[in-house]
């Protein structure tokens, strides 16, 4: 069910938003999102019974404001597997600044945060899926390196693409953005296709 249906999910979904975007490595309480919702943590429980179904849930309607799926349409539609690489880095290298408030702190809470842990994982999943599209691509049409197997040249791609390496290079080293995905387009390039 979309957000915009149902006004007391999205108040939900936006003060969990705002809570774990605004205090990194917090573990954002369910009656400290109740809350900053204005809703009985009864209310919060209908809607969400545990809080990895809220962190999920909050990552998913950011995806919804985000236009994220949107985005992604050049990289499903791409009709070669270098394209398709380039604009699934391209997509993704567009939305890591618009989600690392919230992703930095699901990743410092999932540390000791079993529901936080959950919710980033299965992000990850997502994007590591998309990962795996490029690469099977690439070995569709008989572009990919003869150095890696398509697990191995998932593992690499999803490990170049971490937010990990986006907070090193942007946040820590002070790369621009264009910077950042240009190089990361040409490191992608250069491990992955067959030349």
């Amino acid at each position: 069910m979309s957000s915009e249906k149902n006004p007391t999910r999205t108040r939900i979904l936006k003060a969990a938003w705002e809570l774990l975007e605004s205090n990194p490595g917090v573990a954002a309480r369910m009656s400290d999102i109740a809350k900053k919702a204005g809703v009985s943590r009864q209310a919060l429980y209908l809607h969400f019974p545990n809080r990895t179904e809220l962190f999920v849930a909050t990552t998913k309607y950011m995806d919804e404001v985000y236009c994220v799926q949107d985005s992604l349409a050049d990289s499903r539609a791409a009709t070669t597997g270098e394209a398709r690489l380039e604009a699934y880095i391209t997509a993704w290298s567009a939305y890591v600044p618009k989600i690392f408030g919230i992703a930095k702190t699901l990743i410092v809470m999932a540390e000791t945060d079993e529901d936080a842990a959950r919710a980033w994982a299965e992000r990850m999943q997502d994007m590591r899926e998309g990962c795996e599209a490029a690469v099977a691509a690439l070995a569709r049409d008989g572009a990919l390196s003869s150095d890696h197997s398509e697990t191995e040249a998932t593992d690499l791609l999803w490990t170049l693409m971490s937010l990990q390496t986006w907070e090193s290079l942007v946040v820590k080293c002070g790369w621009d953005q264009a910077r950042y995905k240009a190089t990361v387009l040409s490191l992608a390039r250069k491990a992955l296709v067959e030349r």
